[in-house]
C-alpha cells in the first residue's frame, strides 16, 4: 500500500505525528492542520489509515496523563451514538471514490469550523440545547461519522464539551477517553473494510524508528 515515499511525504508523516502529540495533550485545534495536510500528501483514504496509529499513540499518552479527569456521564450519553456514526461512516466512506472522499473531508471541516466560529462570535454557547437528548444523539453520530471518514471529530467534540462548560482538565480528559475508545474501534473497521492499514503503513508511521 505504501511505495517508496518522497522526502515531502516522510516530512508530512513526521510533522503530523508531532502535531498529533500536541493536539492530544491540550491543543485540540491542531487536528484541523494535520488532517488536510496528510490528505494532500497521500490522498484522502490512505491518509486516514496512516494517521490512525499516530492518533492511537497520542490517545494512550493523553489518557495516561488525564485518565482521572473524564466526565463519564457525558461520555455515556454520546458514545453509543458515536459507534453508530462509525458504522455509518464505514459504509459511506467505503463506496466513495478518493476524490469525492477528499471533498467530503474538506466540507466537514469547513462546516464544523464555521459553526464553532459562529457560536463564538455570537457568544451563543449558552444557547446550545445541551439538556435535550437530541443534542447528545446528534453530537455522537456526527463525531463518529467525522472521525471515521476523516479523523476530523475534534471540532465536534470541542463543540460538545465546550457546551458542557467543563473545567480544562475534564475537557481534555473526557475527550482523551472518547478518542481512545473510538479510535481503537476504528482499527478493525479500517483494516477489514477499507483495507487502508497494513504492515507497510505501520512501518511508514514509525519513520526513523522503523526496523531496517
Amino acid at each position: 500500500m505504501i511505495p517508496d515515499l518522497s522526502f515531502w511525504q516522510w516530512a508530512a508523516i513526521q510533522t503530523s505525528g508531532a502535531l498529533v502529540g500536541l493536539a492530544k495533550v491540550g491543543v485540540p485545534g491542531l487536528g484541523l492542520l494535520f488532517v488536510p495536510f496528510m490528505a494532500f500528501a497521500f490522498g484522502a483514504k490512505v491518509s486516514t489509515g496512516l494517521l490512525l496509529p499516530l492518533l492511537n499513540a497520542g490517545d494512550v499518552l493523553a489518557v495516561s496523563i488525564y485518565r482521572r479527569h473524564a466526565d463519564w456521564p457525558q461520555l455515556a450519553k454520546m458514545l453509543p451514538w458515536a459507534v453508530a456514526g462509525l458504522v455509518l461512516g464505514t459504509f459511506v466512506g467505503g463506496y466513495l471514490p478518493d476524490a469525492v472522499f477528499r471533498r467530503l473531508m474538506g466540507v466537514m471541516i469547513l462546516v464544523l469550523v464555521a459553526l464553532m466560529a459562529f457560536l463564538d462570535y455570537r457568544k451563543a454557547w449558552d444557547k446550545v440545547p445541551i439538556h435535550s437528548p437530541w443534542f447528545s444523539i446528534i453530537a455522537g453520530l456526527s463525531a463518529g461519522f467525522t472521525t471515521m471518514v476523516g479523523n476530523a471529530a475534534g471540532p465536534v467534540m470541542s463543540l460538545y464539551l465546550l457546551s458542557m462548560r467543563l473545567p480544562k482538565a475534564s475537557f481534555i480528559g473526557t475527550g482523551a477517553w472518547f478518542f481512545l475508545i473510538v479510535n481503537l474501534i476504528k482499527v478493525p473497521l479500517q483494516v477489514f473494510f477499507w483495507h487502508n492499514m497494513s504492515a507497510a503503513s505501520l512501518l511508514a508511521d514509525l519513520g526513523p524508528f522503523r526496523p531496517l
